[in-house]
């Protein structure tokens, strides 16, 4: 795997403001899981602090990584240490917070080609709704990368206005379990079949259409 000698190693991206509230509660569910199963993680907190979005000034495409000294650029520098990513967000009006969206727009417009192959999940908690149209928006950044989605057995949300609350999400923790039994799993069936001499899939050269 890409991981350092060998070992396979995910990462998780906690996008909310609070650093150990839902979305961490969560994220530290799959996180044990993964471990369980002998795989590495990283729980990242991008903070509260304000994270830039891209102002489209393309120097990332000669490059290959943002030329602002953020975490951003941090971990664009540091994406081949990782075989998975996992991106958990809390629901704000039906979508993800700004400044993870901030984060992964630049992200993932800088690393695009790097990405390809590496497994991708995303975790999301609510009070009530709007879970579903923030899980589908994050799934996005996959499903444009040539990322493989690891599912579950439920979509990948929990309930609760506070940490204690998604410990009472019995459902929503045991979807995050085995989601990272899922993710185990396949990442273990892509190191085999990388010793057996499966390689990654070889790309054409992308075209891009401009429909006026």
């Amino acid at each position: 795997m890409e991981g350092d000698h060998g070992t396979m190693k995910v990462l998780l991206i906690n996008g909310s403001p609070n650093k150990n509230g839902c979305t961490y509660t969560a994220l530290h569910e799959v996180e044990k899981t993964l471990n369980e199963n002998g795989i590495e993680t990283e729980l990242l907190y991008l903070g509260r602090k304000p994270i830039s979005g891209c102002i489209a000034c393309m120097n990332c495409m000669k490059t290959g990584h943002c030329f602002q000294k953020d975490i951003v650029q941090e971990i664009q520098m540091r994406l081949d240490e990782f075989d998975g990513i996992i991106i958990g967000s809390p629901v704000y009006y039906s979508g993800p917070t700004g400044q993870l969206v901030s984060f992964l727009n630049r992200l993932f417009f800088a690393t695009e080609t790097r990405m390809a192959g590496k497994l991708g999940a995303s975790v999301v908690s609510c009070r009530r709704g709007g879970a579903s149209a923030t899980f589908e928006q994050l799934n996005q950044y996959f499903t444009i990368s040539n990322m493989p989605i690891v599912s579950s057995q439920y979509w990948n949300s929990v309930h609760g206005f506070n940490a204690n609350d998604v410990y009472k999400d019995k459902e929503g923790l045991q979807t995050m379990r085995v989601l990272g039994q899922n993710m185990a799993w396949l990442l273990k069936c892509i190191e085999s079949g990388k010793k057996a001499g499966i390689e990654k899939p070889t790309y054409e050269p992308r075209l891009r259409t401009n429909f006026i």
